[in-house]
């Protein structure tokens, strides 16, 4: 994908966070975007082929690429393996805050039935992408434990998350640390 689609649809995404409140992951939202940013309709179709999967796809891809980012600023050396792939869930999750709603419509979307197979891949996305930026490059059967195990993690910590009110949302990061603690 080239830096100007990849633009494109970010731009895209950004514009339609402030719709997808009122109208859900929709086309509808999509289309709202494209004309705040005074783009054709079209540009819809052409960035986003499957519609609302593109488009849920390529936000959570892009809370991906900012945790990734933000853990590539941070020295690790001092930091234990537990409080790594903390401090990643807690990075994807400062680039979600703001947009807690379209998360929410997004997981109720994603739980439908039909969509199943789309929630699985973006969550196994998110958790190798953590793996990875932590410095974790096992090949071996621990490769799939690790993952699984932080499926869970970051699945939980999210659902609490979208109903965590505290300051900060300090309970989510208290919740994650047990989380990580119970399976470490």
């Amino acid at each position: 994908m080239t830096e100007e689609i990849l633009a494109e649809r970010d731009a895209l995404i950004g514009a339609a966070l402030q719709h997808i409140p009122f109208e859900g992951w929709s086309i509808a939202a999509l289309n709202k975007a494209a004309s705040d940013l005074g783009l054709e309709k079209e540009c819809v179709a052409r960035q986003f082929p499957l519609g609302v999967v593109d488009a849920i796809r390529h936000f959570s891809q892009q809370a991906d690429r900012y945790m990734v980012h933000s853990i590539e600023k941070v020295d690790f050396s001092k930091m234990r393996v537990h409080e790594r792939v903390g401090f990643a869930v807690e990075m994807r999750l400062n680039f979600l805050e703001p947009h807690k709603e379209a998360v929410h419509r997004g997981m109720t979307w994603l739980a439908m039935p039909q969509n199943g197979m789309l929630s699985a891949r973006l969550l196994y996305q998110t958790v190798d992408d953590i793996w990875y930026a932590v410095g974790d490059r096992s090949a071996d059967f621990s490769f799939y434990t690790k993952r699984g195990l932080l499926a869970g993690v970051v699945g939980t910590t999210v659902l609490f998350w979208l109903d965590d009110r505290s300051e900060e949302c300090f309970e989510t990061r208290e919740f994650l640390s047990r989380r990580i603690s119970d399976v470490m």
